[in-house]
């Protein structure tokens, strides 16, 4: 999973099996955002908002998100059994989620990361931090 800010900059990231959900996994991805300030004091560590896809939209996950003040932008579900919390118009926001995906298409350049050829989950997150790395260095 990974957190990027408006311009699709890596700001967390977290690796794990593909067996949990995401939505389980969020809080752990949450709690690596740091985003240092201009000036004096510590970095932040709340989002203004979180654009996600479809697959986050439940309701214990916003009210989760709600607790701590971070509002969901996520399409709703057409399987849904309850009334959607909000109407139509936070989701206009949702049209800049191309910019996670193109930080998945840059993070896709690195055939090491497509193609896992590590056996040990650290040595994938190494790659994985120095992948990021390079695309921040080059956005600078």
């Amino acid at each position: 999973m990974l957190v990027t800010d408006r311009q699709g900059t890596p700001l967390g990231l977290h690796v794990d099996s593909a067996s949990p959900g995401e939505t389980t996994l969020l809080e752990t991805v949450l709690a690596d955002v740091r985003v240092p300030r201009s000036g004096a004091g510590h970095p932040r560590t709340k989002p203004e908002r979180l654009i996600a896809d479809r697959g986050y939209d439940s309701d214990p996950l916003r009210e989760q998100l709600a607790a701590r003040g971070i509002p969901l932008i996520a399409p709703h579900r057409k399987s849904r059994t309850r009334r959607p919390p909000q109407d139509g118009r936070p989701l206009r926001r949702y049209r800049h989620r191309w910019v996670i995906e193109r930080s998945f298409a840059w993070l896709g350049r690195f055939r090491r990361l497509v193609v896992r050829y590590e056996y040990y989950a650290v040595m994938y997150l190494a790659f994985f931090h120095v992948a990021c790395l390079i695309i921040v260095l080059r956005r600078l």
